[in-house]
């Protein structure tokens, strides 16, 4: 049992206990067993984050089966190791080093020491914004709904939010707040910093703290912090000028707006697509070229250690950087004045290909089966889809629910290898790598 095995196995495992859960009478509105497919997608898709449903959770589900639905979002929002290590420190269990190991692998990071805390600061960021944004949601919601609904409501939002799931209990999801000041900022606020990963949160308290105490010594942050910082601010700027751009004209989504609500919208727009999965405009009216700008954010996705899914910030900076040095005639990647060991640009470059030739291939298997919507519409639709599964988005054109049951298995399929992750996923299958002696010759090869 590998560690890369009992992240992608713990997963499983919730889901399956998601999925029997949702099924029961007590989940369901009209009190009879669930259909298992439906309980499957809704647990999936709740556990890997995405926000997808072939149902809407507020008239399908009893409160029960919404507050199952939260909690199988809020373990996967904070992984599957983070979750049974906190569960246990609350019996008092100790950590072994394989435990140790497990959470290095979940958080992508060369540490041992201090995981006890780590654990910890994770459960504490993660109550103290969920709680905040469940409070100014909650007085939103109060304007309309009863003191209970509404606090439910800003709850499950907020968590929802947080960890970039994109459920939400109004039909139409958040199209109907798409004016209002604190909705919008609020949930993108919630969403950016869930995305934005744990140790880029940590250290921004880090920093507080290091200003607060008035210390002469200069701050430094991690290299991780910076290429995220600037990656996430490049990608929500240029998203929210090009949907402002392109949408402007279309009456169907965002042309017949006000100016503020044209800003607002577009900037939604370009949080959301960042594997949140929330809306305030219908996906299924955006113009194509916002279609393609949805998709290249949502297959990007996240950063690491964050709530969401993608390829992540960080690797894409890699690949950027790599092709720079290449077009500059260096034979290293340079990113802030630090060079990029070769193992982790090769790992960039095989979480590329291995993401870019799943979608294919599952794109493909959908197009065939559903050959009846076989169309230009429909096979972006379809495209569109399947990115949003892998970068656990939840995004859809509408076409979740009309889809057959094979293909929604395959969906389910792709949420779960945007969750764990296409590198782990292969290597628990596989097993891990033997390490060599073995040296072979150098031979040059035609590129490009």
């Amino acid at each position: 049992m590998t560690i890369s095995r009992t992240i992608c196995l713990g997963f499983i495992a919730v889901i399956s206990v998601g999925t029997l859960l949702l099924m029961m009478p007590f989940s369901i509105t009209e009190g009879h067993w669930g259909s298992f497919l439906v309980a499957l997608f809704m647990s999936t898709s709740a556990v890997c984050v995405t926000g997808l449903a072939v149902v809407d959770p507020n008239t399908y589900f009893s409160f029960w089966g919404e507050l199952i639905l939260l909690l199988l979002v809020q373990i996967g929002g904070l992984g599957y190791m983070t979750m049974t290590t906190f569960l246990m420190l609350l019996i008092g269990r100790k950590f072994d080093l394989q435990q140790r190991f497990a959470i290095q692998e979940s958080f992508d990071r060369p540490f041992l020491q201090g995981s006890r805390n780590l654990v910890k600061s994770i459960i504490a960021t993660t109550l103290i914004f969920e709680l905040t944004g469940s409070f100014f949601l909650t007085y939103k919601f109060s304007q309309e709904y009863n003191l209970s609904e509404s606090l439910w409501l800003g709850i499950f939002h907020s968590v929802s939010a947080f960890n970039n799931a994109g459920f939400s209990l109004f039909k139409d999801n958040l199209m109907g707040y798409s004016d209002s000041i604190i909705v919008n900022f609020v949930i993108t606020g919630l969403i950016i910093f869930g995305g934005i990963g744990y140790q880029v949160i940590i250290e921004i308290y880090l920093w507080l703290e290091h200003l607060k105490a008035k210390k002469k010594t200069r701050f430094y942050f991690s290299l991780n912090f910076k290429v995220v910082i600037r990656a996430t601010s490049l990608l929500l700027v240029l998203g929210t000028i090009a949907f402002l751009f392109i949408e402007s004209h279309n009456p169907d989504t965002i042309a017949e707006f006000n100016l503020k609500d044209k800003l607002m919208a577009a900037w939604f727009q370009s949080v959301t697509t960042r594997t949140a999965g929330f809306n305030t405009i219908d996906n299924g009216k955006l113009a194509v070229n916002s279609l393609l700008i949805t998709m290249i954010l949502m297959f990007i996705g996240a950063s690491p250690s964050g709530t969401g899914g993608g390829i992540k910030t960080t690797t894409v900076s890699i690949l950027a950087n790599c092709t720079r040095s290449v077009l500059r005639g260096k034979e290293s990647v340079i990113v802030f004045k630090r060079t990029i060991p070769p193992p982790l640009v090769l790992k960039a470059i095989a979480v590329v290909f291995g993401s870019v030739i799943t979608v294919i291939i599952v794109t493909s298997l959908i197009t065939f089966i559903e050959f009846k919507l076989t169309s230009s519409v429909a096979a972006v639709a379809i495209l569109f889809e399947v990115v949003s599964a892998f970068g656990t988005v939840g995004l859809s054109m509408g076409i979740t629910a009309s889809l057959s049951g094979v293909s929604q298995l395959l969906i389910v399929a792709m949420m779960y290898i945007g969750r764990v992750g296409v590198i782990l996923l292969i290597a628990a299958v596989i097993g891990d790598p033997r390490p060599t002696t073995i040296k072979y010759a150098e031979e040059n090869l035609l590129i490009g």
